[in-house]
């Protein structure tokens, strides 16, 4: 099973990006989606930028990943 992580993208640097997930911050290729601009949120899965999604969409994935690690004692 895969997982993708909903971020943030706060820098960017030509085909790289510096996102935000859960109050941590990485550098992201993201050659795979069209026009990332600041403040875009997207999906992250194996240091690649994957999918531009929509702020509800960010807000609702991110919910539910803090749910999960808070379900695993890992917070």
């Amino acid at each position: 099973m895969c997982l993708a992580v909903p971020a943030k993208i706060i820098i960017i640097e030509e085909m790289h990006a510096w996102v935000e997930t859960m109050g941590v911050r990485q550098r992201v290729n993201i050659q795979l989606i069209d026009s990332p601009i600041l403040g875009d949120y997207i999906l992250v899965h194996a240091g690649f930028a994957i999918e531009k999604i929509d702020p509800e969409q960010f807000r609702f994935l991110n919910k539910t990943l803090y749910e999960m690690l808070e379900g695993t004692g890992n917070e």
